[in-house]
């Protein structure tokens, strides 16, 4: 990868304009989320809606998310945050089943495209300020997911047409986006002579990727539990009903664990990592004991604190897969990572969902937790043994 010769300024002139595309598209990826009670559909429908969208994120890693390392990050940006418009588009078309699934579809596609390559374009025009870059990176990625059901709920809860008016903010919001990207400068410049060829996981780092992928897995199943299954949770087992509170809710997940990475700037990845895994494991636990108590309170301490430290913990997964990487490999790095977890994303929605068709959703989250826990352990011995 060569980087285009630029002036700092100009670079930063960018950089911001970059963050506001990145936290609008990771933002409407998650407005569907507290409005699923209100499409009528059961858990297991929902939670395939949600998993084409994971898929869709998958697809586009794995084909795409790589790509701008070569050809610029602009020239995928761009036809990504489309993507994007494309389904809120479709959102606004109907309701049914096959066009939410067809959205959902889509909607994975372009975040797929956005993710790796949105946080390299962010780190290459940030210039000299690490700490920015975390912090703006961070808030614009697990911040914006939040911001989305927070936004989407607030709306839902306030007009008439609640299925439709938020998406109708999207729209302009990714127009923006686009002519946002479209004014920042390009930081890669193309490689003439780039053969195409589908994204690579590497696991010759050995026991540190092996640590960091399996830590990203699962700080990923939590987010997918938050955006798919627990709104309807929360309407149903805990009656409450109102959308404002589902959004205020998975809002205050995200918020969480994007603070939590803020706060552990600082931190080393071997700190960031004990920390992150303390924190899952003991919000689990709670969020679990929420579930079977049915007390919304202890539901939502568990979640915070789960969330929390899996923010953390992916944090610490992309710090660990970055210093391994090179930098001619550093989008197709952060692409590898970024697939581990959102198939996480997909296998925890779909688990979770299939399993609820036949038994109660508290006893799936109980089994859920079990597994859950056992890949943190697995998480510990890795980075005990890479650190060996």
């Amino acid at each position: 990868m060569a980087l285009l010769e630029a002036r700092v300024p100009t670079r930063n002139a960018g950089f911001w304009p970059v963050a506001f595309a990145f936290t609008v598209a990771m933002a409407f990826s998650t407005v569907p989320a507290p409005l699923y009670p209100l499409y009528g559909y059961s858990t297991f429908t929902v939670t395939v809606v949600f998993a084409a969208y994971a898929v869709g994120v998958v697809v586009s890693l794995l084909l795409a998310g790589h790509v701008s390392d070569q050809i610029g990050r602009r020239r995928i940006l761009i036809p990504a945050l489309g993507l994007e418009l494309v389904a809120a588009l479709l959102f606004l078309s109907g309701t049914s089943l096959p066009v939410l699934l067809a959205a959902r579809l889509i909607t994975g596609l372009g975040v797929g495209m956005i993710t790796a390559t949105a946080t390299a374009h962010l780190l290459e025009l940030n210039g000299a300020s690490p700490a920015r870059f975390e912090i703006v990176s961070t808030a614009a990625n697990i911040g914006g997911l939040g911001l989305g059901t927070l936004v989407a709920g607030l709306i839902a809860s306030l007009v008439a047409t609640p299925l439709r008016t938020p998406y109708l903010l999207f729209v302009f919001l990714l127009m923006a986006a686009i002519a946002a990207v479209a004014s920042a400068p390009e930081t890669v410049r193309p490689n003439p002579a780039y053969r195409y060829r589908p994204q690579r996981v590497s696991t010759g780092h050995g026991p540190a990727y092996l640590a960091a992928a399996t830590g990203a897995f699962a700080a990923f199943s939590v987010f997918g539990f938050f955006t798919s299954v627990a709104p309807g949770f929360v309407a149903g087992t805990l009656h409450h009903e109102s959308r404002a509170v589902a959004g205020l809710i998975v809002f205050a997940v995200f918020g969480g664990s994007a603070a939590a990475q803020t706060l552990t700037t600082r931190l080393g990845a071997r700190r960031r990592t004990t920390l992150g895994l303390a924190a899952q494991a003991v919000g689990t636990i709670t969020l679990v004991t929420g579930m079977h108590q049915a007390s919304l309170p202890t539901f939502l301490l568990g979640g915070l604190l789960a969330a929390a430290g899996a923010g953390v913990l992916f944090k610490a997964s992309i710090g660990t897969v970055a210093a391994l990487a090179t930098a001619p490999e550093r989008g197709a790095a952060l692409a590898g990572i970024f697939l581990i977890a959102y198939v996480a994303l997909a296998v925890s929605a779909l688990a979770i969902g299939i399993a609820a068709v036949t038994t109660p959703v508290i006893t799936v989250m109980t089994w859920f937790a079990g597994v859950l826990l056992s890949m943190l352990a697995a998480v510990a011995a890795l980075t005990r043994q890479s650190a060996a």
